[in-house]
């Protein structure tokens, strides 16, 4: 019967761990969440509305985490699923939109006007690509993923997201040069 407390008592620690580790986490990766959830969905109350889903599916699932492992790339994928689920039963609507780059704020304080003027370019010609190359670049871009990770978070062979983000490239290249009026 000690037994059955202690190993009862060792799971329960356990399952509270990861609940904490997902309840404390979350605040921090809130904004690099959202910002994965608009790169999904192109606007900002569909962004708002995955993240809080995202979020509840979390704390629901806490026990499924791993303390110590990447809480964002769970919750990117739980968010990308949760995307694609929404997709699905919305398919007849045709729900899925892009956002103004009008409509995109960011807010760093510390960071000069100029910075903010340039994200703000960067993140608008991000969201004029094609829904594929749009969020692999913003895993790999912005949120500083290997394209392992980006691979693993959007359950696609490394291949793609290698292909991806050279198409990317190459089409950022070439309206950087049409903006700027230099040959590509």
């Amino acid at each position: 019967m000690g037994n059955t407390v202690g190993g009862g008592s060792i799971r329960i620690f356990a399952k509270k761990s990861s609940d904490r580790a997902v309840r404390e986490g979350l605040p921090e990766c809130f904004p690099r969440l959202w910002r994965f959830c608009l790169s999904l969905t192109g606007r900002r109350d569909a962004a708002d509305d995955l993240a809080q889903m995202t979020c509840a599916r979390a704390i629901e699932k806490a026990q499924h985490f791993e303390p110590g492992t990447h809480l964002d790339r769970w919750l990117f994928v739980m968010a990308r699923r949760l995307w694609l689920n929404e997709l699905r039963r919305d398919s007849i609507r045709g729900s899925a939109g892009f956002v103004s780059a009008d409509e995109i704020e960011i807010s760093d304080n510390s960071a000069p006007m100029e910075t903010n003027i340039f994200a703000r370019q960067v993140l608008s010609e991000l969201n004029r690509l094609p829904e594929a190359q749009r969020v692999a670049a913003l895993l790999v871009f912005v949120e500083g993923c290997k394209y392992a990770e980006a691979a693993e978070i959007l359950e696609i062979p490394i291949g793609t997201v290698m292909s991806r983000i050279s198409a990317a490239r190459v089409t950022l290249a070439r309206r950087v040069a049409q903006a700027t009026g230099t040959n590509e």
